[in-house]
């Protein structure tokens, strides 16, 4: 049954397809944190054994893929840390979750190029791209650096996303708290 523009409710009631607004940064980090360990994994192992670890990049993508779909709901990383990990940490810490999407959508992009790079023998080109991914996921997790986000509010400032899609993220300065 359809709810709304881009949401699909299940048989159970429950919205499938929607991204959570607001989005408890503390659970973005956990995600970004197991985002950075198969990474790492992933590069090291290629470089250290063979290409052939490479495929891990499909993994990585379809991470992304099912959190810009569903935010956590279809992620088993996604589910992990806001169901077991997030809630650990302590009081959740709500940010804007357009911004979050994005960003998510970004890594998508990123990792899904890797997986191309991958199939048709651009190793190098691959171990770069999760070289990337590496350096924006580790800002996420350890500084809260949001790459992604901060690039979601240069383009609301430009005009490019409009004002309604979050007006809390035009202002990347708000309290993180």
């Amino acid at each position: 049954m359809s709810i709304g523009a881009g949401t699909t409710e299940s048989s159970a009631g429950r919205v499938v397809f929607a991204f959570p607004n607001p989005v408890n940064e503390k659970a973005a980090r956990v995600v970004a944190g197991g985002v950075v360990a198969l990474a790492v994994f992933t590069l090291v192992l290629s470089l250290t054994s063979d290409d052939g670890w490479l495929w891990l990049t499909v993994v990585l993508a379809l991470g992304f893929l099912a959190r810009v779909l569903t935010g956590p709901t279809l992620s088993p990383l996604g589910q992990l840390a806001t169901r077991v990990i997030a809630p650990r940490l302590g009081e959740p810490k709500l940010v804007a979750g357009p911004p979050k999407r994005f960003a998510q959508a970004i890594g998508l992009v990123v990792t899904g190029a890797a997986a191309v790079a991958t199939a048709f023998g651009g190793y190098g080109l691959a171990q770069l791209l999760l070289g990337v991914i590496i350096v924006a996921a580790t800002l996420e997790s350890v500084f809260a650096l949001c790459l992604g986000c901060v690039v979601f509010g240069v383009l609301m400032r430009a005009g490019l996303v409009p004002e309604e899609t979050c007006e809390a993220c035009a202002n990347l300065a708000l309290p993180r708290g």
